[in-house]
């Protein structure tokens, strides 16, 4: 493998921060007692508990009470979906959502299908963005849920959550929001967003793989999906994956202190990125809302050739990128959040997610900017669809 090191994969995992691991090293081995235990190990782990939940919960402006730690950003959304709606059975059977929701979403609206849940997705506009109005126009007499992500974890589209959050209100609907691909990297207000439910994970903003949690505004009503004890207040058993969440906790109070700086810096290198890969490159187009979008997200699609093939060579390289999401890229077909944003099966599949880190630097841009292009050209001298210009 090629000595550089380039990581452009932010959006599938980011790396851990070292200051987040040095807070988690001591609930290994040091302060190892069970939250639920009536002794001073257990009191220590107890009290972590409860501070972690304060960080986590001021990241996104919740309360303390409102936060319930889960294992990832998909059991998130599935303790979302399957408790709110079966708590609100009685109302309705009917549940909107998008298209171009993660798998953790799309998925489990299959099973509720099979057993009689009214579904309707709805679509998006080329730039992969949900109209509010077609949310308004969906609504029926017996809808109980809303689910629209906050930002595409593919494209990096953000949706107008505020605006469909009222929607939702208006006619007293329960709304939940997949914010994985949002929470730590933009700015997150609960309270102005005005969701009853938000999704958002600690892999995303460089905690560590194995803990997440799910927003659920108080009084909202949602069965458990985890089945046990009594851990966070009954609504999800499972002894508590201190060391994760801790540094979860950590990772949100980096994240917050730090938002706006790498907010900032990201964007320009971004924005970087996109202007170098279009000057250079022809027949080459951006992917996502042009200004609507979360900071690191550059999803590229190149004519005349498949991303994967890029993702390979590029990988030869020391550049390492995405060809879809991180949870669909093992299937060897068109991304479906492309396929609805309208691109046709051929640009679809020439696709490349760069997705920029607070890691990432301009010369990590810079050194992409001269691998890339020959890397294209190759390629393309090599289709059988490909005329040069």
């Amino acid at each position: 493998m090629a000595e550089l090191k380039i990581y452009f994969d932010n959006a599938s995992t980011t790396p851990v921060d070292k200051r987040v691991l040095e807070d988690m090293l001591p609930y290994f081995s040091e302060h190892f007692g069970n939250p639920s235990s009536l002794h001073d190990y257990g009191d220590m782990s107890h009290s972590a508990l409860d501070d972690a939940r304060s960080k986590v919960a001021a990241l996104i402006g919740a309360g303390d009470e409102e936060i319930y730690f889960t294992s990832c950003g998909s059991e998130s959304n599935n303790f979302a979906l399957w408790g709110i709606a079966r708590a609100l059975k009685g109302k309705g059977m009917h549940i909107i959502s998008s298209t171009i929701e993660h798998q953790s979403i799309i998925n489990p609206l299959k099973e509720m299908k099979k057993e009689g849940w009214d579904i309707t997705q709805i679509g998006v506009d080329s730039y992969g963005s949900v109209d509010p109005d077609d949310i308004k126009k969906a609504i029926k007499k017996d809808t109980v849920l809303i689910s629209v992500m906050h930002a595409n974890n593919e494209v990096g589209t953000v949706q107008m959550i505020e605006e469909i959050s009222k929607i939702a209100r208006d006619n007293e609907i329960a709304f939940h929001s997949d914010g994985v691909a949002a929470a730590g990297i933009i700015p997150v207000d609960i309270n102005k967003l005005g969701v009853d439910a938000y999704s958002f994970s600690s892999q995303q903003m460089y905690g560590p793989k194995g803990a997440a949690a799910l927003y659920l505004r108080k009084g909202t009503r949602i069965k458990p999906l985890i089945l046990g004890g009594t851990q966070e207040r009954g609504r999800r058993a499972g002894t508590e994956n201190m060391p994760a969440i801790v540094g979860f906790a950590r990772a949100c109070e980096l994240a917050k202190d730090e938002l706006n700086k790498n907010l900032k810096n990201i964007t320009v290198l971004r924005d970087e990125l996109i202007s170098g890969i279009m000057e250079k490159i022809k027949n080459v187009k951006l992917n996502g809302h042009p200004t609507r979008r979360i900071p690191g997200s550059a999803h590229m699609s190149f004519e005349f050739i498949e991303g994967e093939s890029i993702l390979l060579m590029l990988n030869m390289k020391g550049v390492f990128t995405a060809s879809g999401s991180s949870c669909a890229s093992q299937a060897l077909k068109s991304s479906y959040v492309l396929t609805e944003m309208g691109l046709s099966p051929t640009l679809a599949q020439g696709s490349i997610s760069f997705s920029l880190g607070k890691f990432n630097t301009i010369e990590d841009v810079k050194k992409t900017l001269e691998v890339l292009p020959p890397i294209v050209e190759r390629l393309r001298n090599m289709s059988p669809i490909y005329k040069e210009e």
